[in-house]
């Protein structure tokens, strides 16, 4: 036999959809950076708006720098003592009402994954139900006065223990964890909640982390509960102090018409340095938990 030689006349062949790739990746960069630079512009402005003068904020306008740095926003807020009762009430209810929902929402999504459990269908269509339908705000008033919860911390919490969301993506992944080992806990002796603390509680820290993020910042912003049940201010959170102080800063804009804007700019400093302090919190734990985010959303969303 010959050498083997390279046949005349064949052309290297090109791989169809280069080009198409290259244009799909600019366009798409282009597309995701204008994107970032119109969440992240807004947010500078706030800031170093936060740390202006009066004065600089009385001229209006968008500020990419403080022309005349100021700490006196922030001085105002943190003299009030309010705040840090405000900040209390915010944080405490956040872990609170995180843990206990976390924990309630998993015992039951532990019962519900198990097949064998009588009237299960029964139970996972009554929260079917809930997801789609609500008593509506009158009813639901009526029931919180009914349990003696106006003005009291607890409206908070009980009312949030419990989402049939966060029991769907909980039953899911809880339905992944395989038998054997719960077969051979039981084996050992250990009953359901032993196995339920010690087996799936552990196993199950990307699901709950995504759990306690959802329900973490729907309890820091909150402040519909306590517009709606609270009128006592010592039980106020952050955000109700936020939205007491951009009310006032729009009445007081409306008074001052034709006016000195002394009042209304020192008023619109406290509101952004305010933003900024609620809103810090929750950019520091969400790094924390980002890399348990995305894998409990895909295991706890996947139904076999």
């Amino acid at each position: 036999m010959g050498l083997l030689t390279k046949p005349s006349g064949i052309k290297p062949t090109r791989i169809k959809g280069g080009l198409d790739n290259r244009v799909f990746d600019t366009v798409n960069m282009t597309l995701l950076l204008l994107f970032t630079v119109a969440i992240v512009v807004p947010l500078w402005n706030v800031l170093v708006s936060s740390f202006s003068s009066g004065q600089s904020l009385a001229q209006g306008g968008f500020v990419f720098w403080p022309t005349e740095f100021s700490l006196e926003n922030y001085r105002a807020v943190f003299r009030d003592a309010g705040i840090w009762q405000a900040f209390f009430i915010s944080v405490s209810k956040t872990v609170v009402g995180v843990s206990t929902h976390v924990f309630f929402c998993a015992m039951v999504a532990y019962g519900l994954s198990k097949k064998y459990l009588r009237g299960r269908r029964l139970y996972v269509a009554m929260g079917v139900i809930t997801m789609f339908f609500s008593g509506g705000m009158i009813p639901t008033y009526l029931l919180i006065k009914s349990l003696g919860l106006l003005n009291s911390f607890w409206v908070y919490i009980i009312p949030a223990l419990f989402s049939y969301y966060d029991v769907v993506i909980l039953m899911n992944f809880f339905r992944n964890v395989p038998d054997a080992l719960e077969e051979s806990a039981k084996i050992d002796g250990a009953g359901d909640w032993r196995v339920f603390l010690s087996l799936f509680i552990p196993l199950s820290m990307p699901a709950l982390a995504t759990i306690a993020l959802f329900n973490g910042v729907g309890q820091w912003n909150d402040f519909m509960t306590t517009k709606l049940y609270i009128t006592d201010q010592s039980l106020y959170p952050l955000q109700m102090m936020l939205y007491e102080i951009i009310v006032q800063s729009q009445t007081q804009s409306m008074q001052n018409i034709g006016g000195s804007v002394v009042i209304e700019t020192t008023t619109k400093g406290v509101q952004l340095a305010t933003i900024v302090i609620t809103t810090l919190p929750i950019l520091a734990i969400y790094p924390l938990l980002q890399r348990y985010f995305i894998s409990g959303m895909m295991l706890g969303a996947v139904k076999e």
